[in-house]
């Protein structure tokens, strides 16, 4: 299982230079488990850098992966690997989220490089 954290999603929904990383994994629809937290943050970064309609297509396009709500656990976890890995809270929850089905997290984001079930990607720019 996949989670594709809210910076690949932004690259691939923009064409940006490594959309071709994240393509593949959200593509495969099957394996791919959409945090609810995503939802929000593509929703938004789309509406602000274009308009709603294509932040509603992203969030359509999101929502052909698994959408995972926020549970007790998932939050209750959260709040631990923001502590030990100083995340702040979205973060820590799309991480307890993967971490939360075996999943793997991609991501260009460079706070989350080096913890367990992460794919870190710097971004090429």
């Amino acid at each position: 299982m996949n989670v594709v954290d809210t910076s690949g999603w932004i690259e691939f929904l923009f064409e940006g230079n490594d959309a071709g990383v994240f393509a593949p994994l959200i593509e495969d629809v099957d394996n791919l488990l959409v945090p609810v937290i995503c939802l929000y943050e593509v929703f938004k970064k789309v509406n602000a850098v274009a308009d709603e309609p294509k932040a509603l297509q992203a969030i359509g396009q999101m929502k052909q992966g698994r959408v995972m709500d926020v549970t007790e656990a998932i939050a209750l976890r959260a709040s631990l690997i923001s502590l030990k890995h100083r995340l702040p809270m979205a973060d820590s929850l799309i991480l307890s989220t993967a971490w939360s089905e075996q999943a793997t997290l991609w991501t260009q984001d460079k706070h989350f490089a080096g913890l367990p079930g992460v794919e870190y990607k710097a971004a090429s720019r």
